[in-house]
């Protein structure tokens, strides 16, 4: 058995640069990898020659039903980057990510594989998910394109403050949001930020709390649900993290 390890993203900052004819988002983002990751193990299938994918839910005090989230079977992420390797594998995810909290947890998972099978190729990887090349580099980056186009950057060690709400973010919904109300700047680094609060009212709540704990103004992360700020304030209901470097190849 070989296990494997999956940081979560963090995206400090998002610009959304234009759309392609297909409807894709153009982006320019900052994005760093985080010490909070999940845990693959991979094994040979079972004699079936087929692909097998299960998920066990660990240490997640994120107050919403995580379980339902997350598909285990041909739809996983992590069973597309086996196909694109064209391996059969059986694989156990054992989970500390949250699924739908903008931390690119699915996309973590999948490039964890292809990192294990020394694929390399950005742009077949971005259509897993606009994420998952990122996740294939690692450290820290500035991500453009669709999600393809990765540049690393220096990596710096810093610590961030995150504060979880209890319910999930549909990124297709928060970017297709951001359409329909005219393609908002954000006002705190994230494009994405006036759509997410107009979708999701609720997501008010936890900035100002995370806010007004810190006395930071808080960053969504991504298309949400997470808000973020720089530095270390423990307490109950904050989850602090450290930024790691690219992982070598597993």
């Amino acid at each position: 058995m070989i296990s494997l390890y999956a940081p979560a993203k963090l995206t400090l900052s998002l610009e959304i640069m234009g759309i392609r004819d297909d409807g894709y988002h153009l982006i320019e983002a900052e994005m760093v990898s985080l010490d909070l990751m999940d845990e693959l193990e991979v094994s040979d299938d079972r004699g079936n020659g087929a692909i097998e994918v299960s998920i066990e839910y660990l240490d997640q005090p994120w107050g919403f039903d995580t379980e339902s989230s997350v598909p285990d079977n041909e739809n996983n992420l992590v069973s597309k980057a086996l196909n694109l390797l064209n391996v059969k594998k059986s694989i156990h995810i054992r989970k500390k990510i949250p699924p739908g909290a903008g931390l690119g947890g699915g996309s973590a998972d999948a490039a964890a594989v292809l990192r294990w099978g020394g694929f390399k190729d950005f742009v077949a990887a971005s259509r897993l998910g606009a994420d998952v090349p990122f996740c294939l580099q690692g450290g820290r980056a500035i991500v453009a394109g669709i999600g393809e186009k990765i540049t690393p950057v220096a990596y710096l060690e810093q610590t961030f403050t995150l504060l979880i709400p209890p319910f999930s973010c549909s990124t297709l919904e928060v970017y297709d949001h951001w359409d329909r109300i005219g393609g908002p700047r954000g006002e705190n680094g994230n494009d994405l930020e006036p759509a997410a609060l107009d979708l999701y009212p609720a997501l008010r709540k936890w900035r100002d709390q995370l806010g007004e704990a810190t006395g930071v103004r808080p960053r969504l992360a991504g298309s949400g649900s997470t808000w973020f700020v720089e530095g270390s304030f423990p307490q109950e209901g904050h989850h602090v993290f450290s930024t790691i470097p690219a992982l070598e190849d597993n």
